[in-house]
């Protein structure tokens, strides 16, 4: 096999050679002698490896596991790719219309967006998605899906379906159309006169559509005595949004993030550019271990600024900002060009990652900054709220339900059984009963997390002289179950509102559903009762 240099190198080479006098002579040398290196160690693989190769396939191993080494949002995205980067800063979405997961292997859609392609087609929660336009979509991922059927809105395809609880296939014709998400999909009251604003993303207008929601209540409820602000798994979204969402409550002219960087004069300082609507209104945000970027840019800022009182979990962790650079031939690189840092000073992004995920930083690890009412606050590994409530997510049962689709398949058990069911916020779920029994069986045929570092323990055992360890195991393993089995009692009442939930979502979307999750929710109710008491969240805030 014939090798020539690609034409990649030859322009990374000159870029080196014309940049050479911003770069200290050691620093020239490394660079340039590690892309030799590297030139020369493809040269030889394409030459003299055993068997033919695919320069391309090579070349992106090798850029995949050098962007891998820094962070989990440096990425390069490939001609094949530029198109499927769909995720819109003006909060629409087109092709399937519908959330999926592959389950036992197969495309399974497990919620339709209200309004989309799959909804218009009738397609629910629990249809399987065999084919599109003939080709088969066994071992694709829900990515893989999305490219397959994006496509010019208005278009067709076609789909090869089975519907749950079905055993023939059938052909469906989908009609590509774009729908808007809305980013506050619901907006109420919750007791006591508080006001309750639900924020998922922060996409176009999304500090508009909050100003409007906070003003509609306002105006619908005089004695208004304060406002929860939910950003419980809110990935973030547009900087200036972030921005404009600050601003409703704090003041015009107010720092609010700076972007600093390796390239100083690109750093960036970005303040409230307008009029708030309420600078005193008592205020309480809600924030998880997914709420990140501009999410915890504005959780971070009223925290700072001493504004508002957080609660729920230390959030993700994201305080990076990308760039996205053509490299040639339609290919792009989104590269970590800077850091979000807040008023007080710190920065949010989390400084180490396992599998991806950012690590929990001990708090002795983390440096201390201070709000404006001196309060102390932690920097690295996100935003820890004021008041820390118990994360759900993390209960063992919960994992194994959830990552084994026990609790999916059961729903749509129960929801296949009734055409309608009362509207959210009303809708009482009394089949728990059925429930723990549909569970405790499926239980028994799976290995949740634990169980499945237990079988990688027992084998490396086995492939070892380690003996008589297997009596440990199988106490372990029983301890396990047992733990799972007393959940169902222990946590009854967590598990009820997550079936509720769940149950809601298939009939009602997800404005019923953030109605249904209001009733009940933990959090939600921490937050009334700080906000109904003045003491407390002044004594919060250190406010005299």
């Amino acid at each position: 096999m014939k090798f020539s240099i690609p034409r990649i190198f030859i322009l990374i080479l000159l870029f080196i050679t014309l940049g050479a006098f911003t770069l200290n002579n050691d620093r020239l040398y490394e660079i340039s002698k590690n892309i030799e290196i590297f030139v020369n160690v493809y040269k030889e693989i394409n030459t003299n490896y055993v068997d033919d190769v695919d320069p391309s396939t090579l070349m992106r191993t090798g850029i995949d596991a050098m962007l891998e080494s820094l962070d989990p949002y440096t990425n390069y995205i490939s001609e094949s790719q530029v198109e499927s980067y769909r995720i819109s800063d003006q909060g629409t979405y087109d092709g399937l219309g519908a959330k999926t997961k592959t389950i036992n292997g197969i495309l399974t859609i497990t919620e339709p967006l209200e309004g989309g392609a799959a909804f218009q087609a009738g397609l629910k929660a629990g249809d399987q998605v065999l084919e599109v336009n003939g080709l088969k979509t066994e071992g694709k991922t829900s990515e893989d899906l999305d490219r397959l059927v994006r496509g010019v809105v208005g278009t067709t395809i076609n789909l090869t379906v089975k519907k749950y609880g079905e055993s023939n296939q059938e052909t469906v014709v989908l009609t590509r159309t774009g729908i808007e998400i809305p980013n506050v999909p619901y907006e109420g009251m919750v007791k006591d006169d508080i006001a309750y604003i639900s924020l998922t993303t922060f996409t176009m207008n999304a500090g508009k559509n909050v100003g409007s929601a906070l003003r509609k209540l306002k105006r619908e409820n005089k004695e208004l005595k304060g406002v929860i602000l939910d950003l419980r798994q809110n990935g973030g979204g547009l900087l200036r949004e972030a921005i404009a969402v600050s601003n409703i409550f704090i003041n015009q002219g107010e720092e609010i993030v700076s972007t600093k960087g390796k390239v100083r004069e690109r750093d960036q300082y970005f303040k409230t550019m307008g009029v708030p609507i309420d600078l005193e209104i008592p205020l309480a945000v809600l924030i998880d271990k997914r709420s990140a970027s501009a999410s915890e840019i504005v959780s971070g800022t009223i925290q700072d600024l001493d504004r508002g009182v957080l609660i729920g979990q230390r959030s993700y962790g994201k305080g990076l900002v990308q760039n996205t650079m053509e490299v040639g031939y339609q290919s792009r690189v989104k590269v970590t060009t800077s850091k979000y840092y807040i008023p007080s000073g710190r920065c949010i992004q989390s400084v180490d990652y396992e599998n991806g995920e950012p690590k929990d930083i001990a708090d002795a690890d983390r440096n201390t900054f201070y709000t404006r009412n001196k309060r102390p606050v932690l920097d690295g590994g996100g935003v820890t709220p004021d008041i820390i409530m118990e994360d759900e997510d993390k209960l063992a049962l919960m994992k194994v339900l959830e990552e084994e689709n026990i609790l999916f398949e059961y729903i749509n058990t129960f929801c296949a059984k009734y055409d309608s069911i009362p509207p959210a916020g009303e809708f009482v779920y009394d089949s728990y009963s059925e429930f723990v029994a549909f569970a405790k069986d499926k239980l028994e045929r799976v290995d949740g997390p634990l169980e499945k570092k237990l079988k990688e323990v027992e084998t490396i055992s086995k492939e070892s002289d380690i003996q008589g360890i297997s009596a440990d195991i199988e106490s372990i393993r029983a301890k396990v179950k047992a733990h799972y089995l007393n959940g169902f009692v222990e946590h009854e009442t967590t598990l009820k509102r997550r079936i509720m939930s769940e149950i809601v979502t298939r009939y009602y979307y997800q404005r019923g559903k953030k109605k249904q999750e209001l009733l009940g929710d933990p959090e939600v109710e921490r937050a009334v009762q700080i906000l109904n008491s003045p003491a407390e969240y002044k004594a919060l805030l250190k406010q005299v």
